[in-house]
């Protein structure tokens, strides 16, 4: 029997301390820096982000995103075979935040693990689990989560503080035998590798005194990282997903993309050949968050009621480095609001 990952469920946890841009925009203006948040703004149709407490980690943001998921599919914790999850702010170098959010959930029968292509996780993780449920009869529920607080990792004088919001989104991937992944497509370039990242606290740079003060051990964008990797890359991500796996772009209900330029999707959508209609956004709304931005649209999209049983669903992403990714999956059920 030919098993195939669907998706059952979605959650998603946005937190409750609201930094709106004319917070952001006193800060930079007393600065000396009063169009940076106009700027960006109209550039991206971010008005405001979500912080959570001071005190908490990415994985405290993770377990409300995922109890939803798994309560909303119908199961407890401990029924979790796998939980893959993805993120470029770890709670610590080691040991992973997934097993640190095993932990917090009560999940202990599952295997757990971190993926870290930045922004483009969510696509890739799911995927990896699809293939995992395909190939393992002991592998038939996935827990897939995507979480983000690279804002304790930045330099709050920073501007581009701007973009960074928390949050965190998660879906249940079950083992079935209709049609729910469809397929994925996955490219890279690392020769943008040094544009923008914290490039002191691993190996190749482990952290110093010297390293602190120069600031590099908080999130830097030190190079060029042009949009062009986006609009080139996402239609190619897009077609080959559509070459691949037989599909035309008048089947797709619904693209869910990074959320960080509004423009750049609306850009995408029209060299495809998709209605914008059918690319939900957020950014306006919580902000970008980076690794969590896709499952967070798409649970949005989904209590929208713009994601219905039979749709054909795109999840299309970049992160630093850079990676991108597009994952395609046909929804079979009606997934609860």
């Amino acid at each position: 029997m030919t098993r195939i990952a669907n998706i059952v469920s979605t959650g998603c946890y946005v937190p409750e301390i609201e930094v709106p841009n004319s917070v952001l925009d006193e800060r930079f203006s007393a600065q000396g820096k009063p169009d940076i948040v106009s700027k960006f703004a109209e550039r991206t149709n971010i008005n405001t982000r979500w912080y959570a407490p001071d005190d908490w980690a990415t994985s405290d943001l993770a377990v409300p995103a995922c109890k939803q998921a798994l309560e909303r599919a119908g199961k407890k914790p401990e029924d979790v075979d796998l939980i893959i999850l993805g993120t470029d702010s770890p709670d610590y170098l080691t040991p992973t935040t997934s097993v640190v959010l095993q932990k917090k959930i009560g999940a202990m029968n599952a295997g757990t693990f971190d993926i870290a292509c930045a922004c483009s996780t969510f696509p890739a993780g799911l995927a990896i689990g699809s293939g995992l449920i395909a190939a393992n009869s002991n592998i038939n529920t996935v827990l897939v989560v995507s979480v983000y607080m690279m804002r304790k990792l930045a330099d709050p004088n920073d501007p581009m503080i701007f973009f960074y919001g928390d949050g965190a989104g998660a879906a249940v991937l079950e083992v079935g035998t209709e049609t729910g992944f469809v397929g994925t497509s996955m490219i890279a370039d690392g020769s943008y590798a040094d544009a923008w990242g914290i490039y002191s606290s691993g190996t190749a740079e482990p952290v110093t005194h010297e390293s602190i003060d120069a600031g590099r051990t908080t999130v830097k964008l030190v190079g060029e990282y042009p949009p062009e990797i986006n609009l080139d890359g996402w239609p190619r991500l897009i077609k080959n997903l559509s070459d691949s796996d037989g599909f035309s772009m008048d089947e797709v209900d619904q693209v869910i993309f990074t959320q960080v330029n509004r423009g750049t999707i609306e850009s995408v959508m029209n060299e495809v050949g998709i209605p914008v209609e059918k690319a939900h956004m957020v950014m306006d709304k919580w902000g970008y968050t980076g690794s969590a931005c896709i499952p967070m649209c798409f649970d949005d999209a989904v209590q929208q009621g713009k994601i219905k049983k039979g749709d054909l669903v795109l999840f299309v992403g970049s992160g630093v480095g850079y990676n991108q990714a597009a994952t395609a999956f046909r929804i079979n059920i009606d997934l609860k609001k």
